[in-house]
């Protein structure tokens, strides 16, 4: 793991390549011809290809072969659970340690950036209309690869700036604000509309939509209600939720008051990044406390890691019982894993980082619904009950990487395109 160069909640955790450090690391690649990395990667993003360009200078190559894939590269560079995926199946590995393919896609489309390259073309919009719901990965992947394909899209958001996860639920330490708009940049350079401010449900409905003229509609909305445990104090000043904390540190720039000491439960990447959200915003005692064992937590160990680098307690095998307080919160209480011991910590301030789930989809669409709330939809096709209706990304899958919601989001717009042809006659 790289050095942790943050201080403060608007600086990036990590540095990263600069030209000769990539090409020292693009160099260590084995250029295998089968390319076990690439079939590592959800999104077909091809990190065989894009390296080899690296290898050989040609960075426009590489960011190329990253933006044709994976419209939202600079952010998976960041984001991605590499680890898992396609650094997991590096060749490389058996020998000493895998290629930082991330780091490599990252110095991509920073160069991409810097040089102003035009990666990505899209044809004269000539097809027909699509609109997309929400403004997140799987909604801008769904977006651009219809658009690259000659469809006219517009996708419709509730808040005021497009990314979704990515704008309002990640540390800017691990993404910062302006590789999100560089990489809608990409969507919108494409010919894409945002239709920004505008909640379907609330303002407009599928209907109204249909009405103007839509032959399809994509459904990506995420996940933005985060769960609480019914317990003593839930409801006091002070206790909050991974989703709402989160989203305030980024809409204030990490102008954000929070306590001298705070917890975080939960034991996955979004409690992890609360927590070094809670650090970064001046708290001077930040614990997480998880239920099971750091071994059984399901955050990756580079997050894991990084909040220790800052010297956060993540405390093992206790799980909450009261949230103590009379007007606000003054501390928590737990009970031990071994139904024995249990512990009482002071906290300002209480984030729960449990888990999300769905908005009242039924005020979107009428299309089927899970016993939790989310669309029933083929990850493979995008396809709902509901004819022209198709859906992806967290509203469907319950929650998982950025990257595998591009995939499920690239996924739909091409049967979404299979549909319009048999229903619409588009070639």
């Amino acid at each position: 793991m790289s050095k942790v160069i943050a201080k403060k909640y608007t600086e990036e955790a990590y540095a990263g390549y600069n030209l000769r450090t990539a090409m020292a690391e693009a160099a260590r690649c084995l250029l295998c011809e089968d390319a076990p990395c690439s079939k590592g990667c959800p999104a077909g993003t091809d990190p065989g290809k894009f390296i080899r360009s690296i290898r050989f200078r040609n960075v426009k190559g590489a960011a190329e072969t990253i933006r044709e894939n994976n419209v939202l590269g600079g952010c998976c560079a960041r984001v991605c659970p590499y680890d898992r995926l396609c650094e997991e199946a590096c060749s490389r590995t058996s020998i000493d340690k895998p290629i930082h393919i991330g780091k490599l896609q990252r110095f991509a489309i920073e160069q991409e950036k810097a040089f102003g390259m035009k990666t990505l073309n899209a044809p004269a919009k000539a097809k027909a209309k699509v609109a997309c719901i929400g403004a997140g990965p799987a909604s801008l992947a769904c977006a651009a690869k219809l658009a690259t394909e000659g469809f006219k899209v517009s996708i419709f958001e509730e808040f005021e700036k497009a990314g979704g996860v990515l704008t309002y639920g990640i540390p800017e330490s691990r993404l910062p604000q302006s590789v999100v708009d560089h990489d809608v940049k990409m969507v919108k350079n494409l010919g894409v509309k945002f239709i920004l401010g505008t909640k379907v449900g609330r303002d407009i409905t599928i209907e109204e939509i249909k009405k103007l003229g839509f032959k399809a509609i994509f459904i990506g909305t995420g996940l933005w209600e985060s769960k609480k445990l019914d317990i003593k104090g839930k409801d006091l000043p002070g206790v909050t939720t991974a989703v709402e904390f989160l989203k305030n540190a980024r809409s204030t720039g990490g102008k954000l008051e929070i306590g001298k000491e705070v917890l975080v439960i939960g034991g996955g990447d979004v409690a992890m990044d609360c927590a070094a959200t809670a650090k970064l915003l001046g708290a001077e005692k930040v614990t997480v406390v998880y239920r099971r064992t750091i071994e059984e937590a399901p955050a990756s160990i580079n997050e894991i890691a990084y909040v220790q680098s800052m010297g956060i307690s993540i405390v093992q095998n206790f799980a909450p019982a009261e949230i103590l307080g009379d007007k606000k919160v003054t501390g928590m209480a737990f009970d031990g894993r071994d139904k024995f011991g249990g512990l009482k910590l002071k906290a300002d301030m209480v984030v729960f980082a449990i888990g999300q789930s769905a908005e009242d989809m039924s005020l979107v669409t009428s299309a089927k619904l899970t016993e939790k709330g989310t669309i029933v939809a083929s990850l493979e096709k995008g396809k709902t009950s509901a004819a022209g209706i198709f859906a992806a990304g967290d509203i469907v899958n319950g929650g998982k990487t950025v990257v595998e919601a591009v995939a499920q989001g690239k996924a739909a717009a091409e049967n979404i395109m299979t549909y319009l042809t048999k229903k619409e006659g588009v070639k």
